[in-house]
Formats: structure tokens, C-alpha cells, sequence
């Protein structure tokens, strides 16, 4: 009983960390997750795993893949704010409504201590350790990257208010009678309706999961460092380029009428 119960006890450190660090106390976010680090760590070595098997090798090798997945971002998100269809997904109200402090602080403590450290960590070191363990890499692929998208809910109802471009493009809605590319779209009356939260929510998990099963395979490549930093550059480098992307036409204000949330750009924080 102590292996599932050291499972049990790993996955509710993370759902406590989760609405902790979403509802609770968002700007506590480096400090809870760290916390929570600590004592998923200590759970995973007292049960009897390596540092190896938590996926802290590799360092080298990683830090190369790592390396060159931030610097494809970059260019991709760059791309992605010169084109007008494309541009309007990065005018994250999120980002643009920080001052300069803020989005400093975002970037460099937010999003790799209280976003990246404990998902990778949780998802890709602990969880996917002790399942690999008694079942094999593939099924611990599958439970950490269906956790993972589980775990992206919270940062998901924040993104529609947020981010309604995006939201959109989430829930599997395109430009075929949608709206024009680049418009302001108008939220509806009292806010999104519960069939589009749905459809948003669903959207997110599943689009995260599968992301899950592909920063696992960076992991069996190069160790958690590879996709730590893809995943530091996903998100941090979006409160860059959301501040860079130009505005079109059509903007209130030159900004989206979107309410703060939780995450900024093309890759809400998460």
C-alpha cells in the first residue's frame, strides 16, 4: 500500500498547490509551488526513487534540446505577431494591462518558479517516476499527461475572460463563420455561457495533454531540463511578445476588453 499511497499523497500536494496557486493566492504562486516541490520530492525519495528515475540527468543534453525548442518559440512567436490573422491571439489584456515591475516579475519568477518548476517536477519528475515504476514509461506517459491536462481547468476558465481569441481557438472554433480576423469580438451577455466553458475547459485539457505526452518524450531525451525550458520560453516569452505585438485596428483603447487573468499570450500561464 505505501507505493499508491505515496501516488495519492503526490497528487493531492498538486491539487492543493493548484487552487492554492489560482483562487487562493496567485502572486504567492513561487513560494507555494516551491513548498510543493519540496514535499513532493520528499515523498518520491523516501518511497525509494533515484534522481535518476526523477528525471534529473541528462542535464547536458537537455539544456541543448531545451535550447533549441526556446529559440524555435521565439521565432515562431515573432511570426506569429507579424501576421494580422495570427497577431490578435498575442493582445493578451493579461500582459498588457502589468506594469514593466510586473511583467519582469512574471517572466522570470512566476512563470519558472510558480508555473514551470512545480509542472515538471510534479508531472514529468514524481508523478511519472512512480508510475514508471510498477507499470512502465508509456502508461506513466499517459496517467502524468492525463493529470496534467486535468490540472489546467482553473487556468482555462481564466483564459475565456482573458483571452476570448484564444479561448475560441481552444474550444476548436475557426475562422468558417466565426469572426474576421484581427476584429474586436464582444463578450456575450453575462458572460460566457456554461456549453462554451465546457467546450473551452475540454478544449485546454485535451490540448494540454497532449503537450504532456510531448514534453514526456523530451523528458526521456534529455532529462527535465529539456522540457523546462521549452516551457519557461512558451510562457514567459508571451508577456514579451504581447507587448510587442502591434495593434490593429478595431481596438478599444488599443487593448482587448478582456479582465485580467492568470497567464498571458498564445500559452496562458498554466
Amino acid at each position: 500500500m505505501e507505493r499508491p499511497a505515496t501516488f495519492a499523497g503526490a497528487v493531492a500536494v498538486l491539487v492543493a498547490a493548484n487552487v492554492l496557486n489560482n483562487r487562493v493566492a496567485p502572486r504567492l504562486a513561487p513560494l507555494t509551488s516551491a513548498v510543493a516541490v519540496g514535499t513532493l520530492l520528499a515523498l518520491a525519495r523516501r518511497s525509494g526513487l533515484s534522481w535518476s528515475q526523477l528525471g534529473f540527468h541528462r542535464r547536458s543534453r537537455g539544456l541543448r534540446i531545451g535550447g533549441v525548442l526556446a529559440s524555435a518559440v521565439a521565432g515562431v512567436y515573432g511570426a506569429g505577431i507579424a501576421v494580422p490573422a495570427t497577431r490578435r491571439l498575442f493582445r493578451d489584456e493579461r500582459a498588457l494591462s502589468l506594469s514593466r515591475a510586473r511583467v519582469i516579475e512574471e517572466a522570470l519568477l512566476q512563470v519558472p518558479v510558480g508555473t514551470v518548476l512545480l509542472e515538471e517536477v510534479g508531472f514529468r519528475g514524481v508523478l511519472h517516476a512512480l508510475v514508471a515504476r510498477s507499470h512502465g514509461a508509456a502508461t506513466a506517459t499517459a496517467v502524468s499527461s492525463a493529470l496534467f491536462g486535468l490540472w489546467h481547468v482553473l487556468p482555462a476558465l481564466d483564459m475565456m475572460t482573458a483571452n476570448p481569441a484564444l479561448g475560441r481557438l481552444t474550444a476548436g472554433e475557426t475562422s468558417g463563420g466565426g469572426p474576421v480576423p484581427g476584429a474586436p469580438v464582444p463578450d456575450p451577455p453575462g458572460g460566457p455561457s456554461t456549453r462554451e466553458a465546457l467546450r473551452v475547459v475540454t478544449g485546454s485539457v485535451v490540448a494540454t495533454g497532449i503537450a504532456g505526452v510531448f514534453f514526456c518524450e523530451l523528458r526521456r531525451r534529455g532529462g527535465l531540463a529539456a522540457p523546462a525550458l521549452f516551457h519557461v520560453a512558451t510562457n514567459s516569452l508571451g508577456y514579451l511578445f504581447a507587448r510587442l505585438a502591434p495593434e490593429d485596428a478595431g481596438r478599444v483603447g488599443g487593448r482587448l476588453t478582456a479582465t485580467p487573468g492568470n497567464g498571458p499570450g498564445p500559452s496562458a500561464r498554466s
